[in-house]
């Protein structure tokens, strides 16, 4: 049974009231969606699963900051994700390099208070811009740099060879940043 925007939205502010159990219910809910967006930007289920565990706890300390960022729940969630799968993987990149990898763990990726309310105003913005896309490529975007699919598997949900799709993302990029700019 899938959750609405609104009741994923409610589990997030009791998290922030410090509700386990709207914790555990968040964590089903989303748990693998979410590690499904760490395992495509690690490509290992293992470390997937420590930056979803990861991300679990950026939640749990951060779910207060969520309403200040202007983003849909999910939205807000798969940020978190990815962003601590990111995060993992440049620890491991550091780590290969022989650079400092505890360093990189120790920093709190956390926007700020203005990051945040600039953030809001941006999405908005942005919202606004993708409608002005073909419904196609809009999904297209959103699946690319929201959700975290590859271009090989929105080229197969959308049925177009793999360079139609990087065409079309490559364009709608360019479409959003002229309507932003304009």
């Amino acid at each position: 049974m899938g959750l609405s925007r609104g009741d994923v939205e409610r589990l997030i502010e009791r998290v922030a009231r410090r509700d386990r159990g709207a914790f555990l219910a968040l964590y089903d809910a989303t748990g693998a969606k979410l590690h499904g967006v760490c395992l495509r930007v690690l490509k290992d289920p293992a470390e997937a699963e420590d930056a979803l565990q990861d991300a679990f706890v950026k939640v749990w300390r951060h779910a207060d900051r969520y309403r200040a960022n202007g983003l849909s729940p999910m939205t807000w969630l798969i940020a978190v994700a990815r962003n601590s799968a990111i995060d993992r993987l440049r620890g491991r990149r550091a780590g290969a390099g022989g650079g400092d990898a505890a360093l990189a763990q120790l920093s709190d990726p956390a926007p700020g208070p203005e990051a945040l309310a600039v953030a809001a105003s941006q999405a908005r913005e942005i919202a606004r811009c993708l409608e002005e896309l073909p419904d196609t490529r809009a999904q297209a975007v959103r699946g690319a740099y929201l959700d975290g699919q590859s271009y090989r598997d929105l080229a197969r949900r959308f049925g177009v060879p793999l360079n139609t799709m990087r065409t079309w993302l490559r364009r709608s990029l360019v479409k959003l940043r002229e309507c932003l700019e304009g």
